[in-house]
């Protein structure tokens, strides 16, 4: 019923989008040719380059979406079932991945819409609705298999209701009369932008749709679906349980160069649904520095430096793992030490680097300094991840995409302590630890069926999930079926 809801919206939206077509701003004569926009401001939600790479008369949506409308309306729906085997295991804990032979469907589906009150001012605001938790509910990993689950609250499962994930405004101050092309997508409605400028968006947003962004690992929706290999692990960004946070992203764009600062709210506990208005005593900053250029060979490449520092309600792992071993406590407990104040920051790298017009490889490296508890995305503090992609034009199917990545994961000492002696996060807890890095491969393909309609296969083999050597291997395939309304 809820995808049929969105199947009408949709249905009236490009008649409705047509009527209210207003022509973009003339270019002046004495302007520049236009020029393409960075890269790494397109759009998250179609096949990375397709724009590139598909005939003009290619078809990637159920519905065709007008590019000089006013308004924006679109939808998505994203179904995943993944299934594991049985695995050994010496032992379990409360939040272990059951070594018991399982399998878990969820879905995702969204509707776009967005609004230009003019050529500089855009509104948006979508409504999702997500179900299914996933194999083991999104617990007993690092790195977890499916980056449409839906978490639990201190166990306890989220409304099933629709909610509004977004709803923001995005201001561009132009810098320059040098224009240049842009891409047309659910969060950027203007197709010309000044190439010098500073865009300000304010309001409800999932910043991982801003920052570490990378044209071959980021889209849950046509290609890889690892939280560590979508996003970069050791980044614990603000969040509440459904991903998504309040605040303001402040960018300055200047043809090869892009700066972007974003003070969002942090949940007022780890994992939590509700966010802390008090930005006095807990907040995230986030600072990301982006370059791009055609330095090797001719080809397309971006080179992206990330920092962050949270401030919030935080535990310690030292502290926890101490009191428990000084027999202050029964059992280790880092919600116990929780401080207001205290702060956890870290620093990522995240580069793209185009190899011919088919082929391209991506990494990631991610350190944070792991002393206070893991508070938004996962129990990570260490990351380094390696990839390649290739567009389906080579195999000619030129709307298909497939890509291969591994990455490995690790945590700081303090949280390999607490964990070893029987600590619970919230998201890993075996009862017990036998360290070692949690290794991960990935390898999708995707195939487009028919206009807006893909289908993938994806393949997940995990070495020590949860850091536990004693725990894994585990083999997960998965299927996952996408429309583009």
């Amino acid at each position: 019923m809820r995808i049929l809801c969105v199947l009408i919206v949709c249905t009236g939206a490009p008649r409705f989008a047509r009527a209210q077509d207003a022509p973009p701003p003339a270019q002046a004569p004495n302007q520049a040719p236009p020029q393409s926009a960075p890269s790494g401001q397109s759009g998250p939600l179609a096949p990375s380059g397709s724009s590139a790479d598909s005939d003009p008369g290619d078809v990637l949506t159920v519905f065709p979406h007008s590019e000089s409308s006013r308004y924006w309306i679109s939808g998505q729906a994203n179904v995943v079932f993944q299934w594991h085997p049985t695995f050994p295991a010496q032992y379990s804990g409360a939040n272990s991945l059951s070594p018991q032979a399982q399998s878990a469907t969820t879905h995702v589906v969204t509707l776009f819409t967005g609004y230009e009150l003019s050529h500089t001012t855009e509104v948006f605001a979508d409504i999702e609705d997500a179900t299914g938790g996933g194999i083991g509910t999104a617990l007993g990993l690092a790195g977890y298999t499916n980056l449409d689950s839906v978490r639990t609250v201190q166990g306890i499962a989220l409304s099933r209701a629709p909610y509004l994930a977004r709803l923001m405004l995005r201001q561009i101050i132009p810098l320059s009369d040098e224009r240049i092309e842009a891409d047309r997508d659910p969060f950027h409605l203007a197709t010309s932008l000044p190439a010098r400028r500073i865009e300000i968006r304010m309001g409800k947003f999932d910043l991982a749709d801003f920052f570490d962004l990378n044209i071959g690992g980021a889209d849950s929706h046509f290609q890889f679906l690892n939280w560590t290999v979508d996003n970069n692990g050791a980044w614990d960004y603000a969040a509440n349980t459904r991903g998504y946070t309040d605040g303001v992203i402040v960018e300055y764009d200047d043809h090869w160069f892009s700066a972007r600062f974003g003070g969002t709210l942090m949940p007022k506990v780890a994992n939590g649904i509700h966010l802390d208005a008090d930005v006095a005593r807990a907040r995230s900053e986030n600072l990301e520095l982006q370059a791009q250029g055609s330095l090797i060979a001719h080809r397309k490449g971006t080179v992206r430096l990330l920092s962050y520092v949270n401030q919030a309600d935080m535990g310690s792992y030292a502290e926890a793992g101490a009191d428990y071993l000084d027999g202050r406590t029964s059992t280790p407990d880092i919600i116990a030490t929780r401080r207001q104040g205290r702060r956890k920051y870290g620093f990522g790298l995240n580069f793209e680097q185009e190899i011919t017009s088919q082929v391209g490889v991506f990494g990631r490296l991610g350190w944070s300094d792991g002393h206070n508890e893991s508070f938004a995305y996962t129990e990570d503090d260490r990351t380094v991840e390696a990839g390649s992609y290739a567009k389906g034009a080579w195999w000619h199917r030129r709307n298909d995409r497939a890509g291969v990545a591994f990455v490995a994961n690790g945590i700081s000492a303090a949280h390999q302590q607490y964990l070893a002696v029987g600590g619970l996060g919230f998201i890993l807890g075996d009862g017990g630890l036998t360290y070692g890095p949690e290794k991960i491969f990935e390898g999708f393909y995707t195939a487009h069926l028919w206009r807006g309609f893909f289908a993938s296969f994806d393949l997940q083999h995990i070495n020590n999930p949860g850091y536990n050597q004693v725990r894994g291997p585990v083999t997960v395939p998965g299927l996952r079926f996408h429309t583009e309304f």
